[in-house]
């Protein structure tokens, strides 16, 4: 270099590629700090490990620091730092990254994905794409840097209109000085120049960047009190405190998921979970991992004691955030981990992913997919190894959106499965695991039988269990709306259908009496009095001491199906179910002969009515007329009586 100043102009695909940076790529205007942030601390990295060989780059100042300094008056931020600087030609070359990359080609790719183009972190974290972002709220950018180890300095300065200068200057230190002049401030724009600000950014973007981020802080300091004018009473005159610049570290710099875990402490664990949760509650536990080898990655996961109040919300955010060595990229990260562990709060810092120029978006790739398969492996892993009373809390909590992946998941839908639990007719208020069931399992029972609906109390005593309550077959009581999608989607566990108790036949090896057949001609004229109503009257082998319950084929909606789809404002087509009546009840042999009797009898049609009515109660429904209902009981009672 010969001292002079020079002028490079930007080819015409990166000045294209510029402007889209600036005004499209970006959906949020402070992401430059968080990337001029990322460089210095890169540069500081790359210092660190060469000063491995090289100690003596080091000797002038062994101690790593970025440093801000806003001007508000001249409308000035300036990021610093005392990394490993670059040379003359190492500018060039680095900041030259965008234009290496940029050609026609790329920048054709980059619109055809939508501004999704992928940019390893290496090609970011240089002064390349990352450093451009400056422009989005700078006018002009300078930079000065000197390499380690080198006595000159370089000055890059450019207004982002299609042209850079390069000359040569002094710098009294090693490092890079990136000074942006900012744009007028309009109105309701962000002041970056506030030290609030500043500080929030970096508390939110930079917080666990391992080398302290300073400002220096105009603070109110006491004047020491022989430094103080006082009266004749030996009481102070005037101000006794005065306006004084202090330095301030703004980061915190507890990228504790780096360190080792018997390092830890748990009440560290629990201030880290409270700073990214927002959450007053301690977590249940957490999950601290570090893979090294061909995938690298560290990962520090919490699974919270309470859940939160939008749980099920459609716009809900994840709560992994992604770190690249220690530099937040993302929140609401919903690539790395299913929509059944939305819950599971923590940090996954991985150096190797492949990311948007704007670190916004995570592409899909096999690292990408390999660490989420790691993840939701100890995850499962850490649920399956709790304690029965921590299992509990955590099930009481969670267990509906968990069971979500038996239904969305298929992989792991069976490993999900063991980890559900239920009430059943025999748990007396207990849930237990599917696995216990089986076991607990009669041994000529073929069948897992299940009944949903949404109240407990409801099923317990539903007619539908009757006879399976005679033969000792324990039930399985869905209160959870999730149950329905649950049993589309588990048809068998550990070689054993799952069968609903309320549709189709329960084939309980139950013999028909002798007289079954005897009443089919009944059944044809309480259908005809039911036209519209029910879609078939039959003998049921379900029911034992009931007269009537509403069945419906294997393939049909169940009621309380039905229901949920109702409530949630969606149209149900109209499922006609069956009217199983209970042959071996008395009141259907009082019924029976009336029919044979007296066919033309009012009472027949009013009893078919009723029937549909138990039946429908039965269930916990509402019936069609309850005032008609409500008449028939009450002349029923009066001739009983």
């Amino acid at each position: 270099m010969d001292g002079k100043k020079q002028t490079h102009q930007f080819k015409t695909e990166v000045q294209q590629l510029l402007n889209l940076i600036i005004n499209s790529l970006y959906s949020n205007q402070e992401i430059f700090l968080r990337e001029l942030i990322s460089n210095a601390s890169d540069a500081c990295d790359k210092l660190r490990f060469k000063a491995q060989t090289e100690p003596d780059l080091l000797s002038d100042d062994a101690d790593f620091k970025i440093k801000i300094t806003a001007d508000a008056d001249q409308r000035t931020l300036t990021v610093a730092d005392n990394g490993i600087g670059m040379t003359h030609d190492e500018v060039l070359e680095n900041i030259g990254t965008i234009a290496k990359s940029g050609t026609a080609g790329f920048l054709q790719a980059l619109e055809a994905s939508k501004n999704e183009a992928a940019l390893t972190p290496e090609l970011i974290g240089q002064f390349g794409v990352g450093f451009y972002s400056a422009f989005i709220v700078a006018e002009k950018v300078t930079l000065t840097t000197r390499a380690a180890g080198t006595d000159k300095a370089v000055q890059w300065t450019s207004t982002g209109d299609g042209a850079y200068t390069v000359e040569e200057t002094t710098k009294d230190d090693r490092g890079t000085t990136v000074r942006l002049q900012l744009k007028p401030l309009e109105k309701d724009e962000t002041d970056f120049t506030d030290q609030w600000t500043i500080r929030r950014i970096v508390k939110e973007h930079s917080d666990f960047v391992s080398y302290p981020i300073t400002m220096d802080v105009e603070k109110d300091e006491p004047i020491p009190e022989n430094e103080q004018l006082k009266d004749k009473d030996d009481k102070p005159i005037g101000e006794t405190t005065r306006k004084v610049v202090q330095e301030e570290t703004l980061n915190s710099m507890k990228a504790i998921w780096a360190r080792d875990k018997k390092d830890i402490g748990e009440d560290e664990y629990k201030e880290f979970y409270s700073h990214i949760s927002h959450d007053w509650n301690p977590p249940l536990t957490q999950l601290h991992l570090k893979l090294e080898g061909t995938t690298e990655y560290s990962a520090l996961l919490y699974v919270p004691s309470k859940a939160p109040f939008d749980l099920f919300s459609p716009e809900r955010k994840h709560g992994i955030k992604l770190y690249s060595r220690r530099v937040f990229i993302m929140d609401d990260c919903k690539d790395l981990i299913p929509d059944y562990f939305n819950f599971i709060q923590g940090v996954v810092d991985a150096a190797d992913l492949n990311l948007n120029v704007s670190r916004e978006i995570l592409q899909q790739d096999r690292l990408v997919r390999n660490i989420r398969r790691n993840l939701v492996k100890k995850l499962f892993e850490l649920f399956e190894k709790m304690d029965t009373e921590k299992y509990d809390q955590f099930y009481q909590e969670f267990g509906q959106i968990l069971k979500l992946g038996i239904h969305s998941d298929f992989e792991n839908k069976d490993r999900i499965a063991k980890l559900a639990r239920y009430r059943t007719t025999r748990s007396e208020g207990k849930m237990i695991s599917l696995t216990d069931y089986v076991a607990n399992m009669k041994a000529e029972q073929k069948e897992i039988f299940y009944l949903t609906g949404d109240n407990l109390n409801t099923l317990l005593n539903s007619p539908y269990l009757e006879q399976l309550k005679e033969k000792d077959y324990e039930v399985l009581l869905m209160t959870d709306p999730v149950d329905e999608w649950v049993v589309q989607a588990l048809t068998e566990f550990d070689g054993k259908k799952l069968k609903s108790a309320e549709k189709g036949d329960l084939d309980l090896d139950e013999k028909k009496t002798e007289e079954t057949g005897d009443f089919n001609a009944l059944f044809g004229y309480i259908k005809s009095k039911l036209e519209g109503k029910v879609k078939e009257v039959r003998a049921s082998t379900r029911l034992k001491d009931s007269v009537a319950c509403l069945s419906g084929d294997s393939q049909d909606m169940s009621a309380y199906m039905e229901k949920i789809l109702k409530a949630s404002g969606q149209s149900v087509p109209e499922v006609k179910r069956i009217l199983e009546l209970n042959t071996g009840h008395p009141v259907m042999d009082k019924i029976k002969s009336l029919y044979e009797n007296d066919r033309d009898s009012d009472l027949l049609g009013q009893y078919s009515h009723l029937l549909l009515d138990m039946a429908v109660i039965g269930e916990g429904g509402k019936i069609d007329n309850p005032s008609q209902f409500n008449k028939l009981v009450g002349d029923l009672m009066t001739k009983a009586l």
